[in-house]
């Protein structure tokens, strides 16, 4: 036996949704219902351990053999349901390194996630059952007790003998649909490196990370305690029954001579600068009674398991085409930042529960609780973190790829990279904090908007009137930014230029760096210097709305949906560069998978280490330059810290 395909159907009470797969599987009532199999390519078979049928004993010897390649569409809620299945011990699971995935696959040529919908796209002959979903809801979750289901909490297969059958088809149809999908992409194999890092990603979503689940309930509590305060509060200013109802706010504020089209954070921040003080306190009420991010405390509280690690935070290849990871459950990579002085001494109160001591030192308690979200992540007894972060990576990459000397130099150096860009555009010394100090601000704002072909829209999308520059002088700043940076503009539109060849002319076009444009069987693929590949579905040139020729593929848009989708050279130089930074990420927690990483969010690695580790023998590690990215000068910057933060 050299490959098993495999597709489970479970049962938990556990809401796996809102928990994640590692909690759902800790559930005292979790079980294995249905194990859809095939050996090598041959017959489905469907074992129904609900009637008493047993997996055959070849089987188990084979999920357990790691000579045996284990394919599975998610395969990790495969791997870790039969972790449990197979009576390993707690929070230990099957090795990863023997199984493949066919989400990874389909990620990895620019497809859709869901079974579903790569079944769509792929017009497989054995697409999967449209009734699942129901049947999904019917057997693998709780009911609701009714006097017509004689109040009971489960669907057993004798509740309803035929769709227990049904369900049994549909279990077949997904081992079916996920060999189907192999068949169709094999001509494209995902290459032995990317699978190494997908094992590497699995080995961090099994290990988890600690967290500070007194912390959190206290923090949960004294949001509650918070709100209801506030709540009050605006009550009794409005009168209003729900003064957190938008609706019933903006109406409160007609009444008193303010009308509002909108109650978003971005727009009440704007109407704070010139607000009445009755208006003005109304709307900071609004803003306290609005934040969210507390809610990830009660996220983590969900996806904590028995030993108070949260897994499972992680999706290999989340980021369609370039391959970023992206979140799950408690989401890492939108956490609110800290900037209180006395972290430390504020997160020490909250843990205690100190509620009236936290509202009278710091005022805003929601603002206060946000600041402390990332706080609740620490470390194992006698560890401590170090969170290392690579410096200015995607300006460093696009400045490598398309040789603009002085930024290359300025990273040489170790300038300033916003003080050079704008030193750079003004043709004047500036310096942070010191000559010509204010064009710093104009510098930043160019580098992090305009790198990838974007203009006055972009600017202000960054937040440029934010920070203090008038709309004005906006689009003299994107031409003196595309002025001083020749190399990149000039690269934008080497990429286009070679992707349209590429396209029209179903050809091979090479660019400097190994960066390759190939048109092959319907699919566009530019080859990274890494030697990964993106991947483009069904390209073809079309018209934007400009009228000029552009590319056109399909994927997945802005609508979740999928769809036809304009890009354009710098579009293509965005997914190349994000993709490069990614495979220098992946290379960094590769060089540092000896060390238990239990993070990554973002360009930022935070590892889990011994007392005598130190700051610089991780940050050296991470700083590395990969073999394939010679010339490249990468820098990486680290600090240790008790609990996770933001140095």
């Amino acid at each position: 036996m050299k490959e098993l395909h495999i597709d489970l159907e479970t049962f938990s009470s556990t809401d796996l949704g809102k928990c994640g797969l590692y909690k759902y599987s800790e559930s005292p009532d979790f079980e294995i219902t249905l194990f859809g199999y095939s050996v090598d390519g041959g017959e489905v078979h469907v074992v129904d351990l609900m009637k008493g049928e047993k997996i055959p004993e070849q089987i188990i010897e084979a999920i357990k053999d790691e000579s045996v390649i284990k394919t599975a569409h998610n395969a990790m809620f495969e791997r870790v349901c039969l972790s449990r299945f197979l009576g390993l011990p707690p929070h230990t699971y099957l090795n990863p390194r023997s199984w493949h995935c066919t989400l990874i696959w389909s990620a990895y040529l620019g497809l859709p996630l869901a079974l579903k919908d790569v079944g769509y796209v792929l017009k497989l002959d054995k697409q999967k059952l449209e009734e699942g979903k129901e049947l999904v809801k019917y057997f693998c979750v709780p009911c609701s007790p009714t006097k017509t289901n004689n109040y009971r909490t489960r669907n057993m297969p004798d509740d309803a003998p035929e769709k227990w059958e049904l369900f049994k088809a549909y279990n077949k149809r997904d081992v079916e649909t996920e060999m189907e999908i192999q068949q169709r992409l094999e001509k494209y194999p995902v290459p032995d490196e990317v699978w190494e890092e997908y094992w590497l990603d699995q080995e961090i979503n099994d290990r988890g990370v600690r967290v500070d689940l007194t912390l959190v309930d206290k923090a949960i509590s004294m949001d509650e305690a918070s709100k209801t305060e506030l709540t009050q509060k605006a009550q009794e200013i409005t009168n209003l029954e729900n003064p957190n109802s938008a609706i019933q706010l903006k109406h409160y504020l007609s009444t008193i001579g303010v009308d509002v089209e909108s109650l978003g954070k971005k727009q009440v921040k704007e109407m704070l600068k010139e607000a009445s003080p009755e208006v003005k306190e109304i709307l900071e009420l609004r803003l306290q009674l609005a934040k969210s991010s507390v809610k990830k405390y009660q996220a983590m509280k969900n996806a904590s398991c028995s030993d108070d690690r949260a897994r499972g935070m992680f999706q290999f290849y989340g980021a369609n085409r370039t391959g970023r990871f992206s979140g799950r459950l408690i989401q890492l990579q939108n956490l609110p930042q800290n900037h209180l002085p006395d972290l430390a001494e504020a997160r020490s109160l909250v843990r205690n529960g100190d509620y009236e001591v936290v509202k009278l030192l710091y005022e805003d308690v929601p603002d206060t609780l946000s600041q402390l979200v990332r706080t609740a992540f620490i470390p194992s007894e006698g560890k401590k973190y170090i969170v290392a972060d690579f410096s200015a990576i995607e300006a460093r990459v696009i400045a490598w790829f398309a040789g603009e000397k002085w930024r290359l130099d300025a990273f040489k150096n170790g300038e300033d990279i916003y003080c050079a860009s704008a030193s750079q555009m003004f043709h004047v010394p500036v310096v942070k904090h010191g000559v010509n100090g204010e064009l710093r601000q104009k510098g930043k704002i160019a580098e992090l908007a305009l790198g990838y072909g974007g203009s006055v829209g972009a600017m202000k999308a960054m937040g440029a009137l934010d920070m203090g520059l008038d709309e004005e002088e906006l689009e003299d700043i994107v031409t003196m930014w595309r002025g001083a940076s020749p190399n990149i503009t000039k690269f934008w539109w080497d990429v286009d230029s070679a992707a349209m060849k590429a396209v029209k002319e179903k050809t091979t076009v090479k660019l400097h760096h190994g960066i390759t444009f190939t048109y092959k069987s319907g699919l566009l693929f530019i080859t990274l210097t890494s030697g990964r590949k993106l991947s483009y579905v069904k390209p073809r040139i079309g018209i934007n709305q400009f009228g000029g020729e552009c590319i056109t593929y399909e994927g997945v848009g802005s609508t979740k949906k999928w769809e036809r989708i304009d890009t354009y050279g710098p579009k293509l130089v965005e997914n190349i560069v994000q993709a490069t930074a990614r495979d220098i990420l992946c290379f960094a927690m590769k060089n540092l998978s000896n060390q238990k990483i239990v993070m990554t969010v973002h360009d930022e690695i935070i590892v889990e280490v011994d007392k005598e580790t130190t700051v610089k023998e991780i940050s050296d590690i991470m700083g590395q330059t990969p073999p394939w990215a010679e010339g490249l000068l990468l820098r990486a910057d680290g600090y240790e810290c008790e609990f996770y933060k933001k140095d």
